[in-house]
């Protein structure tokens, strides 16, 4: 079982603990760039959200399937 597999495994039915420390650790890396880099650390914290099921209190952040805010619903 690879380390990737293993992290899934730990990480399902926890959405809030996830998305809590995927917002940590962008938090983290902004803060250590001094937001030199905040978009693509916002890019990656969207990807480990669809990846992993984060909750998604970001701005584009949610689980797979769920519509963004500023996106319009679908009819």
């Amino acid at each position: 079982m690879s380390m990737m597999d293993k992290l899934k495994n730990m990480l399902k039915g926890h959405p809030e603990q996830t998305d809590q420390g995927i917002e940590k650790a962008g938090d983290y890396v902004d803060g250590r760039t001094q937001g030199k880099y905040s978009r693509h650390v916002d890019t990656g914290q969207e990807k480990m959200r669809e990846q992993f099921g984060g909750g998604g209190t970001g701005a584009a952040g949610g689980t797979p399937g769920q519509e963004r805010r500023d996106e319009p619903p679908a009819p």
